[in-house]
């Protein structure tokens, strides 16, 4: 098969595109031919080494995709030949940056019709990532006032509208030129991040949801009101430290399970959520949609179409 892979860890210019072995169903998993991946941050953070280094080569990136069974392992029920599925691999599995991938059928979701494979791939990871931090882990409910960092990425722009659904008030940050867009998410007030400090327009916050990292990351407790909660997502595997004793400081567990996928769907075909704007590109493009994503200026959601 063909696929968008590595030999090494380091810039951009180090994927590669070519054959690869195919994989093949065993106990408990599907083989999916795969129509559409997704970019993550996480692609790259493994491509260059900031988040470990890698053992074994060639090495495909790549944790959610949309496509069709092609065949089961002996003992899967759950799942025929044909279905047309999507789903995130089991935290330690990547390898959708290919035409096909094995994995646990029991962590793959039914793809309705009325969602296309590129838009199932867009909101695979992104939407179970939002899904858990806004309603698993920060618990936000009606009423309540929530700041969502860098609203722009395809994981806080569905946040937003999660937010939104849930009946909370809800500010974010991005650059001017994204505000319009942010609006049509359902944010009620946009930040320029490029010429205001967010910490001079917003406090009181019942909660935060933050997406940037770095030095935003620390500043956002500023915000918080005495009990306030902050999730974070790009900090690192563990929440920072607050240097307050009077707020909850979170880190988001995105498990892979059916369940928050079939959740997924009921908000997209209930009109409660949308997909992120997509930007696609061909695995052959693996280097460029990189140097996008790493920019940490893209729009929505970068999404490959494989066939």
């Amino acid at each position: 098969m063909k696929a968008a892979y590595i030999e090494a860890q380091g810039s951009p210019e180090v994927l590669q595109y070519g054959n690869v072995l195919d994989p093949i169903e065993s106990l408990g998993k599907a083989v999916v031919d795969i129509h559409a991946a997704s970019v993550n941050a996480a692609d790259w953070k493994v491509r260059s080494g900031a988040i470990g280094p890698i053992k074994n080569f060639p090495y495909i990136l790549g944790r959610d995709f949309s496509g069709v069974v092609r065949t089961i392992g002996d003992d899967v029920l759950d799942v025929a030949v044909g279905d047309e599925v999507f789903g995130v691999c089991e935290i330690g599995q990547e390898g959708a940056y290919a035409e096909k991938i094995a994995i646990k059928s029991s962590i793959l979701a039914s793809k309705p019709k009325n969602l296309s494979h590129l838009e199932a791939a867009a909101l695979a990871a992104t939407g179970l990532t939002a899904l858990i931090s806004i309603e698993d882990t920060i618990k936000l409910v009606a009423g309540e006032t929530i700041l969502i960092q860098g609203g722009a990425g395809g994981v806080a722009g569905l946040a937003i509208q999660l937010a939104k659904q849930i009946g909370a008030y809800v500010i974010t940050t991005a650059s001017a030129t994204n505000h319009d867009y942010l609006r049509d998410l359902g944010a009620d007030e946009c930040i320029d991040y490029t010429t205001q400090e967010f910490t001079e327009r917003v406090s009181g916050c019942d909660a935060v949801f933050e997406t940037v990292g770095g030095e935003v990351a620390m500043r956002s407790f500023e915000v918080l009101r005495p009990g306030g909660r902050i999730a974070f997502i790009a900090s690192g595997p563990i929440a920072p430290n607050p240097l307050r004793d009077d707020i909850t400081a979170l880190r988001p567990t995105v498990n892979r399970d059916r369940i928050h996928l079939d959740r997924i769907v009921d908000l997209f075909s209930t009109g409660a959520i949308r997909t992120p704007e997509i930007s696609t590109f061909h695995l052959q493009e693996a280097a460029k949609a990189h140097r996008i994503s790493e920019s940490r200026h893209a729009r929505g959601k970068l999404v490959f179409k494989v066939r």
